[in-house]
């Protein structure tokens, strides 16, 4: 199929873009890369009247440290990322994840703000951005507003974004020395969205451990405190500590009723736990 006739647009500016978005009451949408959109329109699965390309704002495109935290532009690619084209303050863990995600070709286009916003459940930033406790700033014509990214995803498909408003950029905190990273995805081949993940930051040093179980119908599980998943506390043999009986009672709790799925996620968050151990 082809998209519905709609009006386009490419603005040079953040203000003429929010402009556009503002006085098209919810008749816009927003592209960059195009790598989620540009499906959706061939189905009709959404049916514009404006599309807004973003993709000419310089601003978008920046990346740098600001205030202790790396400060990504929502039109920065995976494929920046990838490539170390933007500092990283995660000690390799955003490449290794952008490097994963779907094909070469998807990730040159696609982009971490795109991917954010349409916040399909299987995304690796959704999962990837939670666990890592980034914050997403918010832009309308009225200011900006910044969520912690576990906040901005409500739900499967749905983000807290607001009429009128477009994420501007993502901002992520540095990794602690002593933290050990571990992302896990299963999939059905290369390239495809995962139909589980699991990711963990734990940091022995610290006693602390922060868990994620990703691709289930809802938001994320985001687990703040996972020490549970380790006999309730965090030591440097917390790999042999892990508990699947605890993260599946965590996902009963969650509402995920079937056993299978149960036990494939859990299987994958052990990974993400293994691969953080080594």
């Amino acid at each position: 199929m082809k998209p519905a006739p709609y009006q386009y647009e490419r603005p040079r500016e953040m203000d003429a873009a929010l402009a556009l978005l503002s006085e098209a009451g919810g008749g816009a949408k927003i592209v960059a890369g195009g790598q989620s959109l540009g499906p959706m329109l061939n189905l009709r699965l959404v049916e514009p009247e404006l599309i807004i390309d973003i993709s000419g704002i310089a601003a978008l495109k920046r990346a740098g440290m600001e205030g202790g935290d790396l400060v990504l532009g929502a039109c920065i690619t995976h494929a920046d990322i990838e490539d170390g084209r933007v500092p990283d303050v995660t000690r390799g863990a955003m490449r290794k994840v952008a490097g994963a995600i779907a094909y070469r070709a998807v990730r040159n286009r696609g982009t971490v703000g795109g991917s954010l916003s349409h916040a399909d459940p299987a995304a690796d930033w959704v999962s990837t951005l939670i666990a890592l406790d980034a914050r997403i700033v918010l832009r309308s014509r009225g200011g900006t507003r910044t969520l912690p990214a576990s906040d901005f995803v409500v739900g499967a498909l749905e983000t807290a974004l607001q009429p009128g408003e477009m994420v501007e950029a993502v901002r992520v905190p540095p990794m602690p020395e002593t933290a050990r990273w571990g992302y896990s995805k299963a999939c059905r081949k290369t390239g495809e969205f995962a139909h589980a993940i699991g990711a963990v930051l734990v940091d022995p040093d610290a006693k602390t451990a922060r868990a994620l179980i990703g691709a289930i119908d809802a938001p994320p599980l985001l687990i703040p405190d996972a020490s549970g998943l380790f006999g309730g506390r965090v030591t440097g043999d917390f790999a042999q500590s892990y508990d699947p009986a605890a993260a599946d009672a965590l996902l009963v709790k969650a509402g995920v009723a079937d056993p299978v799925h149960r036990h494939f996620h859990v299987a994958v968050l052990g990974r993400a736990v293994r691969e953080a151990a080594q």
